[in-house]
């Protein structure tokens, strides 16, 4: 009876049942596509990188530039000049490298801050005075400069006023229109002197109310500006 019911529960269906027991697998992860996308777009947008800046740092010019500030109205000389690299968009005026030394003893049209890319348009070999033009002195008291003051390039109107305690005289006074080249330094009195470029017709105006000291400056705003 023991035999019988052991051969059963080693021979029956329990017995395969245990056998045949199905066995339970490990769940396998689940991919997320989103992160595949991402990771992809991440490779191209570094190899399009690559090569932009492989392409663009082989299309670097050497080209002037200036080393020092030089003011509106002032020769170039050697040493207010250096070189450089850059990468620029052909639309860019620049003067290639090779050709500072020919810019020695030129004269600069606008304030050139250090640092500036330097173009032909920013200097001429003629001068600041034209051939139709006239530089004319202006000595000014400290009262007469503006509390910014002046530098080359500045353009002013040089406005005739009355003698200094008399009354103003009726109607639009007369004015002159000139061009600040460049501006001493101050004495002990605080007294500078400004060259200015007029007109050849306006340069003996100028003068006498120079001689005189019957004048007042406006300083007017950079051309192009509104």
């Amino acid at each position: 009876m023991t035999a019988t019911s052991q051969k059963t529960t080693l021979n029956g269906a329990p017995a395969r049942a245990a056998l045949h027991a199905p066995s339970i697998a490990s769940p396998r992860g689940r991919r997320r596509p989103m992160l595949v996308i991402a990771g992809i777009v991440m490779v191209v947008v570094g190899a399009l990188a690559a090569v932009w800046l492989v392409s663009s740092s082989g299309h670097r010019t050497h080209v002037v530039v200036m080393a020092r500030d030089v003011a509106y109205g002032t020769p170039i000389s050697a040493t207010d000049l250096t070189t450089t690299a850059v990468a620029v968009d052909p639309s860019v005026a620049t003067i290639p490298a090779a050709q500072a030394g020919d810019l020695v003893g030129q004269v600069a049209v606008t304030s050139l801050p250090r640092g500036t890319l330097l173009a032909r348009a920013d200097l001429t070999s003629d001068g600041v005075v034209g051939a139709d033009e006239v530089l004319v002195p202006l000595p000014l008291s400290a009262e007469r400069v503006p509390a910014g003051g002046l530098a080359g390039g500045d353009r002013v109107l040089v406005v005739d006023a009355p003698a200094q305690g008399a009354d103003p005289v009726a109607g639009t006074p007369t004015s002159t229109a000139a061009t600040v080249v460049r501006v001493s330094a101050p004495d002990i009195n605080g007294m500078v002197v400004a060259d200015v470029v007029a007109t050849t017709e306006d340069g003996p105006v100028l003068a006498t109310r120079a001689a005189t000291g019957r004048f007042a400056l406006v300083v007017l705003p950079p051309q192009g500006s509104k």
